[in-house]
């Protein structure tokens, strides 16, 4: 910021010149009040986990394996299934009672397509099945 503080030809010449100190001060204001203002995003997944101190089932419950191959087979119970037959065993599954359903057991493929496992445990549950897990996950681990 230079000042011309000498007499001579630009004396009486107005300054045109904006302060823009005040300006940057407001929006720095603003900026600030901003952030604080902006809730924190969480990444979370909400999980349903069991209770710790509840005791085993005296009865085991029925396990129903299902599993997806490198090319998209969907096995239940190492039987081929389409779609529809698994969505049809899936629907009798999610209408009995949550304490009377069996367990499903979800094994993937290392090499099989994500949409279809995500396929397999959005209609799993869309039927109301709610002892559904993913199984064989040490094999991922090096």
């Amino acid at each position: 910021m230079a000042m011309n503080v000498g007499k001579g030809s630009g004396e009486n010449d107005v300054m045109v010149e904006m302060n823009t100190t005040p300006l940057i001060d407001v929006m720095l204001v603003l900026l600030v009040m901003l952030i604080i203002t902006i809730p924190i995003q969480t990444h979370a997944v909400k999980l349903d986990m069991p209770n710790p101190h509840n005791p085993p089932p005296q009865i085991q419950p029925t396990v129903h394996t299902i599993d997806i191959d490198f090319d998209g087979t969907i096995l239940w119970d190492n039987t081929p299934v389409d779609f529809a037959t698994l969505d049809s065993y899936l629907y009798n599954a999610g209408q009995q009672a949550t304490s009377d359903q069996p367990e499903f057991h979800i094994e993937a493929n290392r090499l099989a397509r994500y949409d279809t496992v995500a396929k397999v445990m959005a209609d799993a549950q869309r039927r109301g099945v709610t002892k559904i897990g993913i199984v064989g996950t040490d094999a991922y681990v090096q």
